[in-house]
């Protein structure tokens, strides 16, 4: 029963479809930088609306200096890993008894022998990201702080 199911998580790892799981790792780091690159923006846009009075004077977020932070995955892995342990032992083990009664000897014997096999396998998979942060880029910056100032 061991070595079925050891054999079926090998079986399983094995013909796993790698390339399906490189596919669908580099779809979802697309979707997800997709998804940080519209926060970002609308966070600009945020900060370009949004005023802050200084001396009765208002002033933008983006006049101000401040700039919305841009987020940027550098990594993504897909790892898997296969640990496998079979072992083997035998056993053989003897005994006798002699038993002696006036005239009469008795003698038995037993024998016993056995084999045992144990097999065990393990798999496991991860998937990882890094992100890091980045400063908007330089032309957007640019477009916002010409917003910005034609607004004050």
């Amino acid at each position: 029963m061991a070595e079925t199911s050891a054999t079926t998580v090998v079986n399983s790892l094995v013909s796993s479809p790698l390339p399906l799981l490189i596919e669908k790792l580099g779809l979802a780091v697309a979707t997800a930088q997709a998804a940080l690159d519209k926060n970002s923006i609308a966070l600009a846009q945020e900060m370009a609306t949004t005023t802050v009075s200084i001396n009765n004077e208002d002033y933008n977020l983006i006049s101000l200096g401040f700039a919305p932070t841009f987020y940027s995955f550098t990594e993504a892995t897909v790892e898997a890993k296969l640990e496998f342990s079979v072992s083997q032992s035998e056993e053989f083990s003897l005994g006798v008894s002699v038993g002696i009664q006036a005239e009469i000897v008795a003698v038995s014997v037993s024998a016993t022998y056995a084999r045992k096999y144990e097999m065990s396998a393990e798999g496991s998979s991860s998937i990882a990201a890094r992100l890091v942060s980045l400063p908007a880029p330089d032309r957007l910056n640019e477009i916002l702080k010409e917003i910005a100032d034609s607004q004050v």
